[in-house]
């Protein structure tokens, strides 16, 4: 709660100028996912960046006051809790990802590890995809000033650290990056990309828009961008998207990531742009990842072997049809023959 706090203060002396000293519900928009933890966070966030004063102070010994965070239920949520699903296409990917010589290296080269942490912890379904569970408890532990258990090491968080990094890049990598940034960061980089569209053309958006998510969510994004560099993304931690209008009236884009409190944000560059990218080309570099139909996208592909199968057995049933048909035609007309009467050829004698 502290770290947001701080956050929300080092956001109001950024943009000092830009917002009202004063909380305008016009100018600011809030959306978190449905958690106890992001909801409070967005909440701690905006109690640092605008403290009240003057009238909307409402009692003399409190020094906040509410202000409005969307959210939507987990269930509904397609923008801001990741992985997205269901995905089959997505799913697949990741099967595929499993395939991967890389994936198959480093299940093998932890495969040791894995057991001394499952056999410490109790967890007998511990696997490379779900380590990540254990080091966020006993970070989370060690940031509250609790004692890790002795096994626990320095090394050993290091080396847990290292696979928390390598299952963010089996969600949103190793294999099939930008298909599955279409999949999953992608979409959440489609809003953003239509927000500032949208604010560069129109007066009518808030001039601030927060997202409160989680670590996944800023993977996902920095994925899809392709500037995820394996930072790891602590609490309080803020990727901004800043736009700016020109002297000459066109708009470009900066981006910021803030990982560490009491520190300035770091600079992040788009791949193909400069720092400060042209908004249409900011939107140009970033639209092989965005989907236009993610439902659509989300469905599986039929491979090559299954149409051919497909199209075998559609012309099999086809002839088998045209049989059936035709042995009811041959059965109908004899059964249509009157009873005591044959055909006589001509030429024939006649009785």
């Amino acid at each position: 709660m502290l770290q947001h706090w701080e956050l929300g203060q080092a956001l109001r002396r950024r943009y000092q100028g830009f917002l009202n000293t004063s909380y305008h519900r016009q100018e600011v928009y809030v959306r978190s996912t449905d958690f106890d933890r992001t909801l409070m966070s967005a909440e701690a966030n905006l109690a640092g960046l605008f403290p009240p004063d003057g009238m909307q102070r409402f009692h003399p010994n409190v020094s906040w006051q509410p202000i409005p965070v969307h959210t939507v239920p987990v269930a509904e949520d397609r923008l801001l809790k990741f992985p997205l699903g269901p995905c089959p296409r997505y799913e697949q990917l990741q099967n595929e990802t499993r395939q991967t010589a890389e994936y198959q290296k480093e299940r093998t080269r932890n495969s040791r590890f894995l057991d001394m942490v499952a056999n410490e912890t109790g967890l007998a379904d511990l696997t490379l995809e779900t380590v990540w569970n254990v080091y966020d408890t006993l970070f989370c532990e060690q940031t509250h000033g609790l004692a890790l258990p002795p096994w626990a090491s320095f090394p050993t968080m290091q080396r847990l650290s290292q696979l928390k990094d390598f299952s963010f890049r089996f969600l949103f990598g190793i294999y099939a990056q930008a298909e599955k940034a279409r999949l999953q960061g992608g979409v959440l980089l489609a809003q953003i990309r239509k927000n500032l569209t949208l604010m560069a053309s129109t007066s009518t958006l808030p001039k601030l828009l927060v997202y409160s998510a989680h670590d996944t969510t800023l993977v996902a994004l920095q994925m899809a961008l392709d500037v995820y560099n394996g930072q790891q993304a602590p609490y309080a931690s803020c990727h901004i998207f800043e736009l700016h209008q020109e002297d000459d009236g066109n708009f470009s884009v900066e981006m910021y990531f803030r990982n560490e409190s009491g520190k300035d944000p770091w600079l992040v560059i788009l791949p193909g742009c400069p720092a400060r990218c042209p908004l249409q080309d900011f939107l140009r570099l970033t639209d092989l990842v965005v989907p236009k139909d993610w439902q659509q996208e989300c469905q599986l592909t039929s491979k090559p072997a299954d149409t051919e199968v497909t199209v075998a057995l559609a012309v099999c049933g086809s002839i088998l049809f045209l049989l059936i048909v035709l042995l009811l035609t041959v059965l109908f007309r004899m059964q249509a023959q009157p009873p005591g009467y044959r055909h006589v050829a001509d030429g024939e004698d006649h009785a």
